[in-house]
């Protein structure tokens, strides 16, 4: 962040600010600007801040459930390292000098021409227009009523075709600034909700029976399916970055398709957009998982979202831990999220709970809390206006707060503890422990033995030979029973004394042999 802020401002490109990012953590109740790798596993919060000399503008990271106070004194103190980079920016600035911005030509209206369009609009009609219920519906009526004032413009063909887009974006322009005065001096939004409140919510869970786990999440015209599948040890997914190798046991993949906006599109790749959002989700639900030693499974979320119309990455925390309960996954407790939004006009400030698409491109800040009862788990903000201040922060995450309590009463109504059992179509996992010395027996010469055994009961096994962890894997819990008796058995002490039944398969002048 420090490098492009510093190549921009050096650069002929326009670019307004010099910008800093810090990662902040918290460690035995200190926050730590740029912490070491080795002591994040102690912190309370993972946090990457982004900002200018006045004010934070981006904020994405992950907390071990730590209260609101907290999250506004992290911000506090990572503005405060912002503005030491800011000022380091300055000075090597000033040493180098910068070059000459490049100027921007831009094709604009007449004057008289826009005066004419604005005065053509009937600010009632605006507002009953902006009110419509429903996104599809929202969208058709406004772009009905601006047909019709380009009509009344009387232009000819050509003109029209020349100026069409820039008089749509001075139209969009009006419609947000309708849409926002709405806000500030009546205290209605769009759909008709009060600035703190939530958009009806519903939740189902075991929606499909061959699934390990499933849950429908709807929030409002957003709706997110959760889908939960538990496999084997073996298949976690194997990390090999730049500076990091090993296994990942717990994944969330976000898939965004076309329909679920109305839209007709190829169905490619995730998006860079997808990833993000799978990753917030994931980082949110990562806490409440139970530690592998509890429950060996590596386990995948996959949100479909069915229909998007604003915060459908926090639509996929609730899906996600819906379905991990009805997984039988032992989380310790749900989590909720919920996206709040800001208008900030010179008369007046209101802060949105649960925003729509509409609201979040018109308004002046997207900030999802993700989190439980207890505290934030997640978090991801983007700041439109550089004057938000500590005490806007607070109101912004009590209010946050008060939402994802509501949202997680329904989820809790839903589903209020994991499953006893886990799905009949989930592996079975039975975890032994042997003396790791005797690892080598269960191998066998050339991993006969081994061999034997996932042949003749079906199962997979996987050996910790370091540790003499032994996991069976299987899909008949007989087998699997069987194969860690037989592990057991084969590694286990001989005491003199001890009686074994078996059967003679043959006999030589020297000895038996016997069948155990």
């Amino acid at each position: 962040i420090l490098g492009a802020s510093l190549a921009l401002n050096l650069s002929n490109v326009p670019f307004d600010g010099i910008v800093a990012g810090v990662r902040i953590g918290y460690i035995d109740g200190k926050f730590i600007v740029f912490p070491k790798e080795s002591d994040m596993e102690r912190s309370l919060l993972d946090i990457v801040v982004a900002g200018t000399e006045e004010a934070v503008t981006m904020v994405e990271g992950e907390a071990k459930e730590i209260s609101e106070e907290e999250m506004v004194r992290a911000l506090e103190f990572a503005h405060e390292a912002i503005r030491e980079l800011v000022d380091f920016q300055k000075k090597i600035l000033s040493d180098v000098g910068r070059m000459e911005k490049m100027g921007i030509e831009k094709e604009e209206v007449p004057e008289d021409l826009l005066s004419k369009f604005e005065t053509m609009i009937d600010v009632e009609e605006l507002e009953r227009r902006i009110l419509t219920q429903g996104k599809h519906n929202r969208e058709r009526a406004l772009k009905e009523y601006r047909d019709s004032l380009f009509e009344k413009l009387e232009l000819d063909e050509e003109t029209m075709e020349k100026l069409k887009s820039k008089l749509k974006e001075f139209y969009n322009e009006l419609v947000k600034k309708r849409m926002r005065r709405m806000i500030i001096e009546k205290g209605i939004r769009a759909d008709g909700r009060r600035t703190d409140e939530i958009r009806p919510i519903s939740c189902e869970v075991g929606l499909f029976p061959r699934t390990h786990g499933s849950a429908l999440f709807t929030r409002g015209e957003t709706q997110s399916l959760g889908i939960v599948t538990l496999g084997a040890p073996m298949d976690e997914q194997i990390i090999d970055a730049l500076l990091e190798e090993g296994t990942k046991r717990f994944m969330l993949h976000y898939n965004f398709p076309p329909f679920s906006t109305g839209e007709v599109k190829p169905l490619r790749g995730p998006s860079r957009r997808e990833i993000g959002h799978g990753h917030l989700a994931e980082r949110a639900l990562k806490f409440v998982l139970p530690p592998e030693e509890e429950f060996p499974y590596t386990i995948r979320v996959v949100s479909e979202i069915l229909e998007s119309n604003g915060s459908s990455s926090m639509a996929t925390v609730c899906s996600g831990s819906l379905a991990l309960m009805d997984a039988g996954v032992p989380i310790k407790k749900h989590v909720a999220g919920v996206a709040m939004g800001l208008i900030m006009e010179d008369d007046g400030i209101a802060i949105l709970t649960d925003i729509l698409g509409m609201e979040d491109h018109y308004g002046d800040m997207d900030f999802k809390v993700a989190g439980t009862r207890d505290g934030i788990t997640a978090f991801q903000m983007d700041v439109k206006v550089g004057k938000v201040t500590p005490e806007i922060m607070m109101k912004a995450l009590k209010q946050a707060k008060e939402a994802r309590h509501r949202i997680l009463d329904i989820m809790y109504n839903t589903i209020s503890q994991p499953r006893e059992k886990i799905s009949e179509y989930a592996p079975i996992i039975n975890v032994t422990y042997v003396d790791p010395l005797k690892v080598g027996e269960i191998i066998g010469p050339g991993g006969r033995v081994v061999k034997k055994l996932t042949r003749d009961y079906d199962v997979k096994i996987s050996i910790e030979d370091d540790i003499g962890e032994v996991k069976i894997i299987g899909n008949d819990e007989e087998k699997v029973k069987t194969v860690k008796k037989l592990v057991e058995d084969m590694t286990r002490d001989v005491e003199v004394g001890q009686v074994f039944e078996g059967k003679i398969t043959r006999i030589e002048p020297y000895g038996i042999f016997v069948e155990i």
